[in-house]
């Protein structure tokens, strides 16, 4: 569910037509609903209920101040993967003992900032930035407190680019290897190992990889508990897909995966920890875009948009759908034609879809791209020299602007050229 609904032939972000912030903004624009952060936040509180645990909210999907503001205030930790995330959790008022570190390329520097600004613990991808994060540790005097993160080999069976749990992937450590590794661990100084951290990839829309990979990770909580470990929290990972169509896609609800957690690993006494990103805020955001032109082809017609693979990047990314609806409702029973929605960029990667039936659609309209609020602006550039499209928060009958359109003087402005030009 969210809050993105027709009002008298008017789509509106909760109490807000969408059409008024597209006239102050201009367009495109992304968009996002308080009220949907919060009902999904919610969803997952609820899922775990009874189970000492701590929701950090994955800030790859978007790491807006205002949004983990929103989020931070219902209680949420974050989950960062840079120096940079961890600035802004802390910028957006998350204290670092709700801060997890995750990420397979911690540098030194990144270590110390969170050492010294406070951390709940690292998830440790490999066996040289565990004696890296020793070192660090240990010349600051100080304790770092580490869930070492374990490769399970489970196929997750969603898109290759975003799965991380089989034994060719980059992340974490083999299973195999986990009681080599902890035990080296436990022999290091300044480390203080405390848990297992699991992630086997994203937008995963079953939940029978979920229950293989967090079964074997029950195992192994058992034996390294017998090997003399204090392993006191799980870290599941997250990874829930969420339905980018309404017709085909239906991923488990969070109180499915909630009662999966509990069967699996709820009689450990363990705390835990999950990582949702998508979920939270994959539909509670919308990218607003205007045509430009419409353009009649060699037997097909286009829809050029102001909006571009720079501003969404998820279909030339991984081919990715996102619904694409008209801010003024059809008429019941309009005419649908199918047309390639393409963006400006000189790329012919830059379309967003092919032959996608819409309402009849001409220059000066506009849509609104669904399920954007993760891994849209996050992962936008200004290629082409594009500005980064503007981030608008939505309360009730309220709306702010929550990042702004850089000017092109400000674009300019960052380039600098050497004394002999």
């Amino acid at each position: 569910m969210d809050h993105f609904i027709y009002r008298d032939g008017i789509l509106h972000a909760e109490d807000v037509p969408l059409a008024d912030i597209a006239s102050q903004v201009g367009t495109p624009f992304y968009c996002y609903s308080t009220a949907t952060l919060t009902r999904h936040y919610q969803l997952f509180e609820a899922a775990l209920d009874g189970l000492d645990h701590l929701i950090c909210f994955a800030m790859k999907a978007n790491s807006n101040l205002a949004v983990l503001r929103t989020l931070a205030q219902l209680g949420a930790g974050m989950d960062v993967v840079s120096g940079g995330e961890y600035r802004r959790a802390r910028a957006a008022g998350v204290p670092g003992e709700r801060i997890v570190f995750a990420g397979v390329g911690k540098t030194r520097a990144e270590m110390q900032l969170a050492l010294e600004g406070g951390i709940r613990q690292f998830n440790v991808e490999s066996e040289p930035e565990l004696a890296a994060l020793s070192e660090v540790a240990t010349a600051l005097g100080a304790e770092a407190p580490v869930a070492i993160r374990v490769n399970p080999d489970i196929d997750a069976g969603t898109h290759d680019k975003i799965a991380t749990g089989r034994k060719e992937d980059k992340f974490g450590i083999p299973i195999a290897r986990a009681r080599h590794v902890y035990a080296a661990a436990a022999r290091l100084p300044g480390i203080r190992v405390c848990g297992i951290d699991v992630h086997i990839g994203s937008q995963l829309t079953e939940l029978a990889p979920f229950e293989a990979a967090y079964s074997r990770i029950a195992d192994l909580t058992r034996e390294l508990r017998a090997d003399g470990h204090m392993i006191e929290r799980l870290d599941l990972g997250g990874g829930l897909g969420i339905p980018y169509t309404a017709s085909n896609e239906v991923p488990p609800l969070p109180a499915e995966y909630g009662a999966l957690i509990k069967r699996t690993v709820g009689d450990l006494g363990c705390t835990v920890e999950i990582e949702p990103g998508r979920l939270i805020a994959g539909n509670a955001g919308l990218l607003v875009s205007s045509v430009i032109y419409r353009k009649i082809g060699a037997g097909r017609d286009f829809l050029i948009l102001d909006s571009a693979m720079n501003d969404l990047g998820r279909p030339a990314l991984y081919g990715a759908w996102h619904d694409i609806i008209p801010l003024t409702e059809p008429a019941p029973g309009a005419d649908m034609e199918p047309v390639d929605v393409v963006g400006p960029v000189c790329e012919s990667g830059d379309t967003f879809a092919r032959q996608r039936p819409l309402p009849p659609l001409d220059a000066g309209d506009m849509v609104a791209f669904r399920s954007a609020g993760a891994y849209g602006a996050v992962m936008a550039s200004e290629y082409n020299s594009r500005p980064l499209v503007p981030e608008v928060m939505v309360r009730g009958d309220q709306f702010a602007v929550i990042r702004p359109r850089p000017t092109f003087d400000e674009m300019l402005g960052r380039d600098t050229l050497p004394p002999w030009l």
